[in-house]
């Protein structure tokens, strides 16, 4: 690859393609739900922007609407989010020579940005590069989310729309990139492992108590394995 900014611009944006076909829908459908709930179009642009959630922006527009009382929302937006303490646990290497940059890329690591980062192999940049081009990745998914929620805030406010069951476009977004990045990495268990404790946990604990559970011991899970597979490795190396 070269080493001008316009190339590593279209390395991004091609690396970045899938989550702007699903941010640009989700985020269209996000819009919608904003205008929905009877808020002003600029709250989608507002918290794309500030807050820039996912799922946790679903959830504020609904508190928001039924009058929720802050520390609700601060408590409830805390437990939804909880996962992104596992997130910069993980990316934390990845992060370590990216300078002011860093900043940025972990404001916006979101479910999906975070599956592309986390899986980046060094056939798709250099090393050296590294960090801007996680930055522009990272820029790019959060501009398509912004498109996607000012278009549909803007539509919202001129089309009559039904937003029953668009929420779950996020889940079924995340869920087609799990399932590329399961076949890109050819290591399944590190996606069966947090999969299973996931629904376990959501089985045997309470709701309040089962996704962090199950983030706890994923964690610990995959930590082992992958411990386990380095040494396998340096055994037989």
């Amino acid at each position: 690859m070269n080493n001008s900014g316009a190339d590593l611009f279209k390395a991004a944006l091609k690396y970045s393609f899938p989550v702007f076909l699903g941010y640009i829908t989700i985020g269209i459908a996000f819009g919608l739900v904003v205008v929905e709930a009877g808020c002003p179009w600029w709250i989608a642009l507002l918290t794309s922007v500030v807050m820039y959630a996912g799922a946790g922006q679903f959830i504020a527009i609904g508190l928001f609407a039924s009058g929720a009382a802050l520390p609700v929302c601060v408590l409830v937006q805390l437990v939804v989010n909880a996962r992104h303490m596992a997130y910069g646990l993980t990316m934390r290497k990845h992060f370590a020579g990216a300078g002011p940059l860093k900043w940025y890329l972990v404001f916006s690591l979101s479910d999906e940005t975070f599956a592309l980062l986390s899986s980046m192999s060094d056939d798709v940049v250099s090393r050296e590069k590294r960090p801007r081009f996680m930055a522009l990745v990272s820029l790019l998914d959060q501009l398509y989310w912004i498109a996607g929620a000012l278009t549909g805030a803007l539509a919202g406010r001129l089309i009559p729309y039904n937003t029953e069951g668009v929420g779950f476009a996020l889940t079924a977004l995340f869920v087609v990139l799990m399932i590329e990045q399961i076949l890109r990495v050819k290591k399944p268990a590190l996606f069966i492992i947090p999969a299973s404790a996931a629904a376990l946990c959501v089985i045997f604990l309470p709701s309040n108590l089962s996704l962090l559970a199950a983030m706890a011991f994923s964690l610990a899970a995959v930590q082992f394995f992958h411990v386990d597979a380095e040494k396998k490795e340096a055994a037989h190396a």
